[in-house]
């Protein structure tokens, strides 16, 4: 199960194999980077506090882990986000050659990554783990078996004129013959992305919308015990979590929204690509103004634009377009 030869008529490496495997690289490499920030950090007076400040309340006190069984796990995490990550960086570029096993090596590290990635960064653990995801569909499937993707049919010739019907038949449609070109990789990717991001980010504000409306006092008090000059610009604390409710309704809304467009585009909709691109060019200028006051919002900010590259790509464009004129020539 390892490599498969390479000859001349070894089938192409798809760009969806391609994309994928410097996916992998890329944001284990980052996973790393972040397991050792964790790590140095472990130990330090604001991570304290924070486990300290975690174990006293709900849902943390119901663990029951002491602040030294809370850092030894979060030092078991680090570590095993960290060794999976280093090991999944090497196997992606091994999957760049064809190498089966390389596959199947990422696939059984991948839980292994996504649970320590808790401690760690997990919009990176997510993205690898999705990249994962799209060496096990096509074409990177047929790929991997060694398959050559059969040729798409010729089209049937025309019946010469005096064999034509005179009757008033309606002409065979237009679309008949016409082979169903291949998803391009870049959509794949971009769908993929979209649906990663939108699902973490509508995880975080199911998770804000459940503090706030569980435990709402005890959000203002961890807020003034690290700013004990909070200033929320002359508004009440009820009218700051209705606002944080309703920023939290919007947020959910478009992301279920532009998983919508991202199905469209998986579909090859061509309103379902231009949908994507604007909401994701619009998510790009809301992650750059955020940023300002927030560095996390950096990962969004790179997954909007990785996205909007891929759209914009020549056959994401070409592809799109045939696919709508494909579906318009079916109707009367």
């Amino acid at each position: 199960m390892g490599s498969m030869p390479s000859d001349r008529s070894a089938p192409e490496r798809p760009r969806q194999v391609t994309l994928a495997a410097w996916l992998i690289v890329g944001g284990s490499v980052l996973v790393v980077l972040s397991a050792f920030e964790r790590m140095s950090g472990l130990y330090s007076l604001e991570t304290q506090e924070s486990i300290s400040d975690f174990l006293s309340r709900s849902p943390g006190d119901q663990l029951g882990l002491s602040a030294d069984d809370a850092q030894s796990l979060l030092r078991v995490l680090a570590m095993m986000a960290g060794a999976a990550a280093a090991a999944m960086a090497i196997l992606g570029h091994r999957v760049l050659t064809r190498s089966r096993s390389a596959r199947v090596g990422l696939t059984v590290l991948a839980p292994a990554l996504l649970v320590g990635g808790m401690a760690v960064f997990g919009f990176g653990t997510a993205l690898v783990v999705a990249a994962v995801v799209m060496l096990w569909l096509q074409p990177a499937k047929d790929w991997f078996n060694g398959v050559t993707p059969a040729p798409p049919p010729a089209r049937a010739p025309a019946p010469p004129p005096a064999f034509q019907q005179s009757s008033s038949a309606p002409p065979p449609p237009a679309f008949m013959g016409q082979p169903r070109a291949s998803r391009p990789a870049p959509v794949t990717g971009a769908c993929i992305v979209t649906w990663v991001v939108c699902g973490l980010a509508l995880c975080l504000m199911g998770l804000t919308v459940m503090v706030l409306v569980a435990a709402p006092d005890a959000v203002f008090d961890e807020l003034r015990r690290q700013d004990p000059d909070l200033d929320l610009g002359g508004l009440s604390e009820a009218e700051v979590r209705r606002a944080a409710l309703i920023g939290s309704a919007i947020g959910s809304a478009w992301c279920l929204a532009a998983v919508g467009f991202a199905v469209a585009t998986f579909r090859g909709l061509r309103w379902g690509w231009v949908a994507l691109l604007a909401s994701t060019v619009a998510a790009g200028v809301a992650s750059t103004f955020v940023m300002v006051g927030s560095f996390v919002m950096v990962a969004p900010l790179a997954a909007s634009a990785v996205t909007v590259g891929l759209l914009l790509r020549p056959e994401s464009r070409a592809w799109c377009r045939r696919t709508n004129q494909r579906r318009g020539s079916v109707s009367p």
